[in-house]
């Protein structure tokens, strides 16, 4: 879908380990796959007070078709299926060109750091930009640093 590349995302530079998705959703275009987001419920705490949280990664559109709304149609239908698992958010980790298109698209970038786990080296800062966007309606992201109890997605 994203072609031979060793780095199909960009965040190889980041130097992280990244879990699997546990569930995926797709855009095929004439039974060529062309979008794609995954899923995966976590732990996580903010300022010390335990949830979890739906983490979305993984998420990408091939080139040829960019432009067309297939981030948000496979968005979508990712996000349907998280608000019915439990959690009050969903989250994601991006690069900074990307935070313009997600903020379209309803997400929110934090402003505090949020600590991951990384084999070998514990726990450690995230480089990438983390957005968070609620899966209720009176869902409201609270204050304080976070701590993701797992790899990123």
């Amino acid at each position: 879908m994203l072609g031979s590349g060793d780095d199909p995302f960009g965040v190889a530079a980041a130097g992280l380990t990244w879990l699997p998705k546990e569930e995926h959703f797709g855009v095929r275009l004439d039974g060529r796959l062309v979008a794609h987001a995954g899923l995966l419920r976590l732990p996580v705490a903010v300022e010390g007070e335990e949830t979890e949280v739906m983490g979305v990664g993984g998420v990408a559109v091939a080139p040829g078709v960019r432009g067309r709304g297939l981030a948000r149609l496979v968005l979508a239908a990712a996000l349907d299926h998280a608000r019915t698992q439990g959690p009050r958010h969903a989250l994601l980790f991006c690069r900074p060109p990307l935070v313009p298109l997600y903020r379209r698209l309803g997400w929110h970038p934090l402003d505090t750091d949020v600590l991951v786990e990384q084999p070998g080296s514990g726990v450690v800062t995230m480089p990438l930009r983390t957005m968070v966007t609620p899966l209720r309606d009176d869902a409201r992201w609270p204050p304080g640093r976070v701590r993701l109890y797992s790899l990123p997605m």
